[in-house]
Order: structure tokens, then C-alpha cells, then sequence
């Protein structure tokens, strides 16, 4: 790889402060970083240079949370509800699962982000059922070559239920052994259990440890299974337990004045559009214009490709149609606002705010260009418009992680027939408990 990157002659969408627009400019990567952004750019002898004509540039996307380590068994879900995840998903695959399987869901799922223009995941894997199963979820991450969160999550048993114990202390060795660099590619939180399900004597406990690892902090709040009136966010107010390196998940059923002490203690959200509305059992709401109400700024996940699809770009336009539909009279979202959800605030949520969210000198070059000359496509006159209305992954040409070229000119590089082919033995090992139930539920 050269030392510098110069992607020349595209139309620039940087989502920086000032909302800067170039329709045909030059950016400049040298090593890891954005060395510049501008037009005419000077580049070093040496210089690798992609020519951006034709293309749009724009920051690489930031999925929130994740469960990667389901993704061999893509699309079986559809008709499932919450409960028939949890029983079969977590409490007969996730139990059973090897750390072989974990590298394999990982490994796939990671591609198929980046694919997508994903370029920072936060892996929510709550498959810790042993030391080998954290390996396996790390290896299969860097293997990959994506930006990633790790949330190590709880350990899953036969039988699942909603309090599955206090958080795997391995979490120790991982933050020591494996993610002690808070600046890698590939960093650590905890996936923390939540008041909603194990009590707020548990969830503090969680909480504890993760201060004293000194990393952030992921959980499922006030959404699905959640009991007490869905108000676990403030019972993490009154435990004083909320922050600025709390992200929550879903909080679709909190109320808003919960929203606000979240908002207020700057806290963060990340939802999951296409599946809070689909899944039954998760409320059938997204709660979009509740959380920007209350001064929070949502990001956006995909959470699991079991009954949802694999990219943010299907997210974004579910959160615009809902934003509106919920109040059609009403001054409506703007796109470029749906847009921010999956790179700054997402990179805010993923607590990734100095390094990624936007095209601006100093940060991470990691960089998405996409094709503009398609039929469904062109003539692009408004770019974030858009993204959010018509993009989709065939669309990703070009993907850069650190400065890194992980796909170009429409093709990933990297082996993807091994990462089918590991996929493709852990879905054969569970056709018993999914399958059957699949034709079903058809």
C-alpha cells in the first residue's frame, strides 16, 4: 500500500461542522488519516490515485450495535417475534454455539458491513460462553479489516432466560491480552446487562467493572422485553449510573421524560429501525421524533440480519418515513439529519467522535465512494438526499478503513469463498432447531 492515497475529482459530501460540499474535489490520505480535503490537492511522488470522477465521497458508515455472530443464519427470522428469538436464537443456537461458528458469523457479517459501506461495527456479541468464543470474535474482526467495537457481551445458556448471571469475568483478560489499545483498529466495551432484565443491583455491577476497564458502556434499555413500565432509564439515573459513555439500544418504549435524563447526563441511542417495527414483541415503534425531542441524536444498527437486512442504508429510510409518518403536518426530518445518524452520531455513539463520523483532516481515512451513474440514481443534484433516499450497497464502489483499500471498483478484497464457505457449515450444523421452525412459521 502507498504511503499516501489521493482520491481525485469526486463530489465531496465531508458531514463536518459546516456541512462542507465539494461537487468535484480532491482528498488527501496519508497513512491512516485525512491529510486534506480541498480542490487541486498537492500529493507526494509516489502517490496512489483514485479517480473519484463520477463518484460520491462521503464518510465511511457507523452501525451502532450488531449482533454479527448470528449472521449464518441470515433471513430465517422473519416471521419471528422476540420471544421465538430468544428461545431459539439465544436459548438453543447461541448455547450450543463453538467458537469455530463465532468466527464464522463474525467474519461474514463484518464483510457484508463493509460491503455495504459500513466501515466502523459495533459488535453487540453475547456469545461469551468461554475465553475461546472472545478470541474467535476478535480474530475474525481483524481478519475482516473493519473499524470495530468489540461490546463483549454475556455468555448464553440452554434454557434462556432474561438474567443470565453476572458478566463473564474473562472480560478482564480481554481488555489486559487482547483490546488493551484504545487507538487500534478493533477496540473494547461491555455489552452490559440492563435493570430491565436482571435488576439494578446487576446492571450497577456491569457498570462497575466497565469504569474500572475504563471502557464504554452498550445496553438493551426500555424496548422489547423490558418490564417495570420500560423505565430502566431512570432507574440508571437514580443509581447514578448514566454518562457520557452510555449508549442504550432500542429505548423505544421509554417515555421521553426518560429520554431527557439520558439526553441530559449525555448519554447516547442507538436504534434499529427495520426491526423494532417488524419483529413482534418489540413495540412497533421507533420513537424517532420522542429522542430528538429530547435532545438526543439517534444512530442507526441493523441488529440482526436473522430478520433484518445488512445495510444502513435501508435503516435511513425507515427512520425518515417514520420521523414523517408520525406527524405528516409537521416541518419534516431532513435527510442530511438521517444522514448524520449513521456517521457522526453514530461515530458519537460508538464513542468514536475524534477519529470517525466525517471527512475532515486529522481523522481516520475511512471512506466510502459510490457510484452516481446508475439509472435509479442519476442525475444527482442533491447528494445527502440522495443517499438517504435511493442508495443502496450496490452502489459502493470503493471503501477505504485507516487509509486501507478494503473493496474497489465494486469488488471486496478479500476471500470471500472462505468466509461463505465457514458461514455455510455453521448454518448446516443448526438446520435442526431453525429450519423446521422457518417452514412453519411459512
Amino acid at each position: 500500500m502507498a504511503d499516501s492515497t489521493l482520491i481525485r475529482g469526486g463530489s465531496i459530501l465531508t458531514m463536518d461542522a459546516r456541512d462542507t460540499e465539494l461537487p468535484a474535489g480532491d482528498l488527501l490520505v496519508t497513512g491512516d488519516s485525512i491529510a486534506g480535503v480541498g480542490t487541486e490537492l498537492d500529493a507526494p511522488p509516489g502517490t496512489e490515485v483514485i479517480d473519484a470522477t463520477g463518484l460520491l465521497v462521503l464518510p465511511g458508515l457507523v452501525d451502532t450495535h450488531r449482533h454479527t455472530w448470528q449472521t449464518p443464519l441470515r433471513h430465517l427470522g422473519a416471521e419471528w417475534s422476540l420471544d421465538d428469538y430468544a428461545r431459539l436464537l439465544l436459548g438453543e443456537v447461541g448455547a450450543r454455539y463453538e467458537p469455530s461458528d463465532v468466527y464464522a458469523g463474525t467474519l461474514l457479517g463484518a464483510l457484508g458491513a463493509l460491503d455495504a459501506g459500513i466501515t466502523t461495527l459495533v459488535d453487540w456479541a453475547h456469545i461469551q460462553n468461554s475465553p475461546a468464543h472472545a478470541d474467535a470474535s476478535v480474530a475474525a474482526l481483524r481478519d475482516a479489516g473493519i473499524r470495530a467495537v468489540f461490546g463483549h457481551g454475556w455468555s448464553l445458556q440452554r434454557g434462556w432466560t432474561d438474567s443470565p448471571g453476572p458478566h463473564p469475568a474473562d472480560i478482564r483478560r480481554v481488555r489486559t491480552d487482547l483490546l488493551a489499545d484504545d487507538d487500534a483498529l478493533v477496540t473494547l466495551a461491555m455489552g452490559a446487562q440492563a435493570p430491565d432484565f436482571v435488576g439494578i443491583e446487576g446492571t450497577a455491577r456491569d457498570f462497575a467493572l466497565a469504569r474500572e476497564l475504563d471502557i464504554p458502556i452498550t445496553s438493551h434499555v426500555a424496548g422489547g422485553r423490558a418490564q417495570a413500565g420500560h423505565r430502566g432509564i431512570a432507574e440508571l439515573e437514580r443509581a447514578g449510573l448514566l454518562g457520557p459513555d452510555v449508549t442504550l439500544v432500542h429505548v423505544n418504549r421509554a417515555p421521553v421524560e426518560d429520554l431527557r435524563r439520558l439526553a441530559d447526563h449525555g448519554g447516547h441511542v442507538s436504534i434499529s429501525p427495520q426491526l423494532e417495527l417488524t419483529m413482534p414483541g418489540m413495540g412497533s415503534d421507533v420513537a424517532v421524533r420522542r429522542m430528538l425531542a429530547a435532545g438526543l441524536r439517534p444512530s442507526l444498527s441493523a441488529d440482526s440480519e436473522v430478520c433484518s437486512a445488512p445495510d444502513l442504508f435501508t435503516q435511513m429510510r425507515i427512520a425518515l418515513a417514520v420521523h414523517r409518518a408520525e406527524a405528516p403536518e409537521e416541518v419534516p426530518l431532513p435527510a442530511r439529519e438521517v444522514l448524520r445518524m449513521v456517521t457522526d452520531y453514530g461515530a458519537r455513539a460508538a464513542g468514536l467522535a475524534d477519529r470517525v463520523g466525517s471527512l475532515t483532516p486529522g481523522k481516520a481515512a475511512d471512506v466510502v465512494l459510490l457510484r452516481t451513474d446508475g439509472p435509479g440514481f442519476a442525475p444527482m443534484r442533491a447528494p445527502a438526499n440522495a443517499v438517504v433516499l435511493a442508495a443502496h450497497p450496490g452502489l459502493v464502489d470503493t471503501v477505504l478503513v485507516g487509509g486501507r483499500v478494503v473493496k474497489r471498483s465494486g469488488r471486496l478484497l478479500a476471500d470471500l469463498d472462505r468466509a461463505r464457505d465457514l458461514a455455510a457449515a455453521t448454518a448446516a450444523r443448526f438446520s435442526d432447531v431453525l429450519i423446521p421452525v422457518h417452514r412453519r412459521s411459512g
